[in-house]
């Protein structure tokens, strides 16, 4: 996950060149890296509100999608701004350094978390429907959501206590001992330790959950594919009618999850091949179209809400004509029974 200034190790020469070359990357860099943020930022923002606006989005499911939308917007907000001074590489102290590496570490385990709350709640959607809403009750999705903002911010902020680089560079400055105060050059490789980063954050908390989701989703359309295979007679309450519309969502789902996944595995994987093969060298375009994934998949999931989940559509389009295109609501009555289907 290292976030340098790529062209300067290849080139040689003039400087005056070589200066020139690496301010054109760092600026073609930070715009790509706003344009992210400025797509993420207002999309999710329109995630939550949506939520908040409509009472018909107001179930578990919903709720552990704002809890991701939240952790988007900090991509946006927070993430990348702090992406982009790692990427000019400051002179600063280690542990100022290491606090601006960890909030993306803790918002990538809050996002896989919420990803797997949602889908253990479809889960249960299918295989428990009579039940399901005593078992899944707004005060326990509360807790759940709770519990996965601390789970990632123990995760996220293990290097702060203790499992980092630290050791390593105040040997290096003992062998250099030219320097007589403790400052690094901040870039994320340099504080963060490529143990961490594979064996504890990818291998345990990255990895697995991934697979359990794959499993998870596989299980759900299973058992839907066999309720939908059953011959019911036609009622109000037709259980295909129910199965159908839980068809569509967690088709939608699982795809936020697989867009999320490819975002992410990428970078995952260079960092294996930076701790298990410390020769090899990493084409700096790789590593740079892997961080822009990363950043990117924060501003993929409003999209895919828009285009797949209908309730969704019709509250972004209720918004966007009541407050932005000052439309007053004639159709209050008709909106509100589309937001209910």
């Amino acid at each position: 996950m290292e976030v340098t200034a790529g062209p300067q190790r290849e080139r040689g020469g003039d400087p005056s060149i070589m200066a020139h070359s690496v301010s054109a990357f760092q600026a073609a860099y930070i715009s790509i890296e706003v344009l992210i943020a400025l797509v993420s930022v207002p999309g999710n923002i329109l995630v939550i509100w949506a939520v908040k606006m409509n009472q018909a989005l107001r179930d578990a499911t919903f709720c552990f999608i704002v809890s991701l939308a939240v952790a988007d917007v900090a991509v946006g907000a927070l993430v990348i701004p702090l992406a982009i001074i790692i990427n000019i590489g400051p002179q600063t102290e280690f542990y100022s350094c290491l606090m601006v590496a960890c909030p993306v570490l803790i918002l990538t385990e809050s996002s896989i978390l919420a990803l797997l709350a949602i889908a253990v709640d479809r889960y249960l959607r299918v295989k428990i429907p009579v039940r399901y809403k005593s078992v899944v009750t707004p005060r326990r999705a509360a807790v759940a959501i709770a519990c996965c903002w601390i789970v990632s911010f123990l995760v996220g902020l293990t290097p702060m206590f203790g499992w980092n680089n630290l050791n390593k560079m105040r040997r290096t400055q003992e062998l250099n001992a030219s320097h007589t105060q403790f400052v690094i050059k901040c870039q994320f490789e340099t504080v963060i330790s490529m143990e961490y980063m594979v064996y504890f954050n990818f291998f345990v908390w990255v990895l697995p959950p991934l697979v359990l989701m794959l499993l998870i989703y596989l299980e759900v359309f299973n058992l839907i594919r066999k309720q939908l295979n059953k011959k019911v007679s036609s009622s109000s309450n037709d259980p295909q009618k129910y199965y159908g519309k839980e068809l569509k969502i967690a088709k939608s789902l699982a795809l936020v999850l697989f867009l999320f996944a490819l975002s992410w595995l990428p970078l995952h994987i260079l960092n294996c091949i930076t701790l298990f093969c410390p020769s090899c060298e990493t084409p700096h375009i790789l590593t740079y179209t892997a961080i822009f994934l990363t950043h990117g998949n924060s501003a993929m999931n409003p999209i895919v809400y828009a285009f797949r989940i209908k309730k969704f559509r019709t509250a972004f389009l209720q918004i966007w004509n009541q407050y932005f295109c000052c439309k007053t609501n004639k159709n209050a009555g008709t909106t509100t029974a589309e937001l209910g289907n």
